[in-house]
């Protein structure tokens, strides 16, 4: 039976816990006692810089460019209240409410880090709320990604509060204050330095790279699956996939896109069929060469992998507070790093979906598919068969590469030029986002040509991993296979690329 809660500490939390928390609703979240009682000893060390009347960023003085107005200590928790009022400027569509979970998952798992200086009941509130389904409307735009995400973590900060809205399951909107009052949660209050803690971090953009982190190793094992049942499919010859080839030039990526390509392809009896007398030498560049790109998109995600890791358990608010007593300002909120594996990670996903659409045409081209029909129909002529299926896959490309030019390079000043060098994260997301549901329409087009390609081979049958795919694809409500007559593709399309988004298509899932 899964794990249905998830604890936090502040340390420890994975990728693999923020998908489960985003995606169901039901898991519970719940907060590490040892980790409250360190936070409880770092927020005496900020009361105690209060009650000293030292000027301190944020905490007794106005934020940015107003850093130097010095506000009297009777204002000081309105100050807080203020920030997140001012700062709730988002705009656009609503986050979806998975991304919401993982933002305040996120958002919680980083208060609760002793730096951080909030008190501990910051951090319980966020968690009552995500646990209660109260989730706040979060605006998609607005965020530069630095002081942090400022505009979704403010939209988040007031229904805290008990102000703005909130979005229901079946996405109405609904008045924070009487969610919050229906699940029995008093409206919060923020005290000194809470409001620029919760505020100012990362969490926005960091949540939706680590979600798309999964998907897309998720659909790069897909992808790599794809290929080698289009390299059946058009009797391509595996022996560029001996591992000597591989470990001469030892990329991570490539020994294992080319490992699992071989396991998908043993025992293949369509391979037997053509070992002898082929008068080919050589594959084209997109099925010989497989490995060596799909392994660098590969090595791209991890590296994203890596980053959003380090960033789920970050100390990303500002100021921050040592175990001394210190309470330093200084720029972990800034999301450069977060912005520019999001920027690598839609133009290694635009990579994905380009090799293969290419192995698309080679399907459905009669001119370059070793013998398929014309566009992998019985009637070619009277019927144009997946004829349109390549043409879709070459409009989702076409703009993959046109929204793959880097957002993480744009910065454009703000806060009267305080705030002089910012990452543009969100805008990286939002990017990468649209460029990996391209991806996964493209690797759902190939497997639809190579399925539909593979029907042309029977009685013989594809490698033992490639059959198990071909099986699944067939498995779809409604099946999507055979094409026997000309029909709108679109429904195959989407149906097989939900399966690809779900991982239903993964070679590793049992």
């Amino acid at each position: 039976m899964p794990e249905r809660t998830c604890a936090l500490d502040g340390e420890s939390l994975t990728i693999e816990d923020v998908v489960r928390v985003a995606r169901d609703p039901a898991i519970r979240v719940t907060l590490d006692a040892a980790a409250s009682r360190a936070l409880h000893a770092s927020r005496e060390y900020v009361e105690r810089a209060v009650q000293s009347n030292q000027t301190i960023y944020g905490i007794n003085t106005g934020f940015g460019k107003l850093a130097n107005v010095r506000i009297p200590p009777h204002q000081l928790d309105q100050l807080q209240t203020n920030l997140i009022r001012s700062h709730a400027a988002g705009v656009g569509n609503p986050l979806p409410l998975p991304v919401v979970r993982a933002v305040m998952l996120l958002r919680a798992n980083v208060l609760l880090r002793p730096t951080s200086g909030v008190r501990p009941e910051l951090a319980e509130a966020l968690v009552a709320m995500l646990n209660a389904g109260v989730l706040p409307l979060v605006p998609e735009q607005g965020s530069v990604g630095a002081s942090g995400d400022l505009a979704p973590l403010s939209h988040i900060g007031l229904a805290l509060m008990g102000e703005g809205q909130v979005l229901t399951d079946d996405g109405m909107l609904a008045p924070a204050a009487e969610a919050l009052s229906a699940a029995g949660i008093a409206p919060y209050r923020f005290a000194p330095k809470e409001g620029i803690a919760f505020i100012n971090g990362t969490q926005a953009q960091t949540a939706l790279l680590a979600l798309m982190v999964h998907d897309s190793n998720v659909l790069w094992r897909t992808a790599v699956a794809a290929a080698a049942m289009s390299l059946e499919a058009l009797r391509g010859t595996p022996a560029p996939l001996d591992p000597r080839i591989h470990e001469a030039r030892p990329h991570e990526g490539q020994i294992r896109a080319a490992a699992l390509m071989r396991m998908l392809l043993e025992q293949s009896e369509i391979r037997e069929s053509h070992r002898e007398n082929d008068p080919r030498v050589q594959d084209a560049y997109s099925l010989r060469c497989a490995p060596q790109v799909l392994g660098a998109v590969a090595d791209a995600i991890r590296f994203a992998e890596d980053t959003v890791r380090v960033e789920l358990n970050a100390s990303t608010d500002n100021p921050l507070v040592f175990e001394n007593g210190d309470v330093i300002s200084g720029g972990n909120f800034h999301g450069q790093p977060v912005a520019q594996a999001l920027d690598i990670l839609a133009l290694t996903l635009t990579t994905l979906q380009a090799i293969a659409e290419r192995r698309v045409e080679r399907l459905v081209n009669p001119d370059l598919s070793q013998g398929l029909p014309a566009f992998l129909t019985d009637d070619p002529g009277l019927c144009s068969g997946l004829m349109m299926v390549q043409i879709a896959a070459a409009s989702l490309v076409a703009e993959s590469r046109s929204l793959a030019m880097p957002a993480s390079i744009g910065s454009i000043p703000t806060d009267a030029n305080q705030e002089d060098f910012v990452p543009m994260g969100m805008a990286a997301a939002f990017k990468a986002g649209r460029i990996l549901a391209n991806a996964q329409r493209v690797v759902a087009a190939e497997l639809l040509c190579g399925a539909q390609g593979l029907e042309f081979l029977k009685p013989l049958t594809p490698g033992r991993g490639v059959a198990d795919l071909y099986r699944r694809i067939r498995s779809l409500t409604p099946p999507v296979l055979p094409l026997t007559a000309d029909r709108p593709p679109a429904p195959d399309l989407e149906r097989v690329a939900r399966a690809v988004a779900d991982g239903e298509l993964d070679p590793e899932r049992r």
